[in-house]
């Protein structure tokens, strides 16, 4: 899918299937908003806000409060990407997102997942 594409879905549109693909593997909407605002600055009433308005993904991330100054330490692939080399930095904050995700669905804690990402290495391994 092109950048400008995904730049311009609504994010109303994309936050629900965020939500579901977490719930549909056991995990709650309220963790799913935890690590959005981890990564984000977001707080869970902006996150909500945004899920019931009108802004672009794209505006979403652009306009983010405060990026965790561990983003980039999210590495791994998600659809056989891996996150740390996608270019423009936009797109691949999108992608640390969707990695977060992904990790999430597969089980992971919130809290591990964090943890991982700010452990020893400082980055985020899959193993």
């Amino acid at each position: 899918m092109k950048e400008e594409t995904v730049y311009a879905m609504k994010f109303a549109k994309v936050y629900p299937l965020l939500v579901n693909k977490a719930v549909k593997k056991g995990r709650r909407q309220e963790e799913v908003d935890f690590l959005i605002a981890w990564l984000t600055g977001y707080s869970p009433e902006a996150i909500a806000e945004a899920a019931a308005g009108e802004i672009s993904y794209g505006d979403f991330f652009r306009q983010a409060p405060q990026w965790n100054p561990n983003w980039a330490g999210i590495t791994g692939t998600v659809c056989g990407v891996r996150v740390e080399t996608v270019q423009p930095e936009l797109m691949r904050k999108i992608r640390c997102l969707d990695k977060l995700i992904d990790q999430l669905a597969k089980g992971k804690s919130p809290e591990a997942i964090v943890g991982r990402i700010l452990g020893k290495e400082g980055k985020y391994h899959e193993k």
